[in-house]
């Protein structure tokens, strides 16, 4: 997992044996275990870490009024319960132009104002939830609604 995973050896002596894993990826997920040896004592831990990840259909750049589907999926092994998701923090609701199915968001025709902040929320059968945000960025055209624009001879014009 070199370069990826690291150490502080700082903090060896004050009993810190943390593991640092970045940038993590959806096959790091799994069960960790560290092994301590201090003079004939003998220290385990075993920490299990679970991935999500967000993951967008077709890949960026997502161009103006043409559809996308971004996906959400998760190493956690209970039944996926319900799936929301919210857009610059807010819940998105699942009609018109927004389609929700089995972890996934379909956005039929995304405007400018689709990008930013995603977040899919993801709760499980043994109450788990889970959740992991995405940066949308869209292209497209974002000025006035009228096409036509005045400027004064002799001024500059955008």
């Amino acid at each position: 997992m070199r370069p990826r995973v690291s150490v502080q050896d700082s903090a060896l002596r004050n009993g810190n044996f943390s593991l640092r894993i970045n940038p993590v990826r959806s096959e790091d997920a799994g069960l960790y275990e560290a092994l301590v040896a201090y003079d004939t004592e003998v220290q385990s831990c075993q920490v299990e870490l679970g991935v999500i990840t967000v993951t967008i259909s077709p890949s960026s750049p997502v161009v103006e009024n043409e559809p996308l589907l971004l996906s959400c999926n998760s190493s956690h092994r209970a039944s996926l319960v319900e799936t929301r998701w919210f857009h610059n923090g807010r819940p998105v609701p699942t009609s018109g132009t927004f389609c929700s199915l089995h972890g996934a968001l379909s956005i039929l025709r995304p405007a400018m104002s689709d990008a930013g902040s995603w977040r899919c929320q993801l709760r499980y059968s043994d109450n788990e939830i889970i959740s992991a945000t995405y940066n949308l960025r869209i292209l497209g055209f974002d000025g006035p609604t009228n096409p036509v624009v005045y400027a004064a001879a002799g001024s500059a014009a955008d």
